[in-house]
């Protein structure tokens, strides 16, 4: 097995799908926020959501971050985000149909009750039995640790079916962990998300909503007071105790405007609390949008 997972891994790196009797591809959507080079790594195609800056509509990841964060700062309004849409899950699966006509397609899909592309992913498999959709209930930092996770153990595990790949994908789905603190209300004020008294309130205290993903909901957990640098460690800490995570990786998640000062704290809290791997995950232009310059957030997987 050692060595067969050895060959599997030089053929990935080699751009090569691992001998399999079965070959599973698997896609997301953008909004996972993960790299053009991690998504090439393991073979994972990525399906565009979009952003639109006033008239104009643009793929999410097409685009720094950090042009969200300017034109809020030039215009006073948020950008408009929208998922994938029915066409663009066409593109995709014809795409992989084309050029693996005996392949199965599983979707790990952006949490369904927060954006239309899951609901999209399924009109476009109207038809196409070689493709799976599931709802990981999870967006950004939750949707890529599950994607990636997944990619991994379908290398590890090359004589899988897709319906023991469908059935690791659910278990990594329902242990899956995440929350996030936006360090300003404002965008959050802007999408509508937070009332104007809230946001000035939290501003002038220091007040910053702890967000958590519950069964694919975002949900205000409750509420810290004090500055990021101080809460940070202690969320780490908090988060992963509460929750029982995993200590073989964590996932840490940024938006432009996050300090090296803020990112040092997270590593040694992360190091401190026994965590054996950092993976660092940027928002991209969708997340950005709605959680503004410098949020961070944990993720990882529970033991149970």
């Amino acid at each position: 097995m050692k060595k067969d997972r050895q060959e599997n891994q030089k053929q990935a790196e080699a751009g090569a799908a691992p001998n399999r009797k079965e070959r599973i591809i698997l896609t997301a959507e953008t909004g996972a926020d993960i790299p053009p080079e991690t998504a090439e790594r393991y073979g994972i195609h990525i399906v565009p959501m979009h952003v639109s800056f006033g008239s104009e509509t643009r793929d999410d990841g097409t685009f720094p971050a950090e042009e969200i964060c300017a034109y809020y700062e030039r215009t006073r309004a948020l950008p408009k985000t929208s998922g994938s849409t029915p066409e663009d899950f066409n593109i995709a699966f014809d795409r992989i149909h084309e050029q693996w006509p005996d392949a199965r397609i599983l979707h790990l899909a952006y949490s369904s009750v927060t954006t239309c592309s899951y609901q999209s992913a399924q009109i476009a498999s109207e038809g196409r039995d070689y493709v799976t959709s599931l709802d990981t209930k999870m967006a950004s930092g939750g949707q890529y640790a599950i994607v990636i996770r997944m990619a991994q153990l379908l290398e590890e595990h090359p004589e899988w079916t897709l319906e023991e790949a469908v059935s690791a994908a659910r278990d990594l789905i329902e242990r899956a962990r995440m929350c996030f603190i936006p360090d300003k209300l404002e965008f959050l004020r802007a999408g509508g998300r937070v009332s104007n008294a809230a946001a000035l309130c939290g501003k002038l205290l220091s007040i910053h909503p702890l967000i958590e993903f519950q069964n694919g909901y975002l949900v205000a957990a409750r509420k810290l007071r004090g500055k990021l640098l101080a809460l940070a460690p202690r969320l780490v800490r908090e988060f992963t105790e509460r929750q029982a995570l995993e200590k073989e990786e964590v996932w840490l998640i940024w938006s432009p405007g996050f300090t090296e000062e803020l990112r040092s704290a997270l590593e040694q809290a992360a190091h401190a609390n026994g965590f054996q791997r950092i993976t660092w995950v940027k928002t991209g232009g969708v997340i950005t949008s709605h959680g503004g310059p410098g949020a961070f957030g944990v993720v990882g997987f529970t033991r149970d």
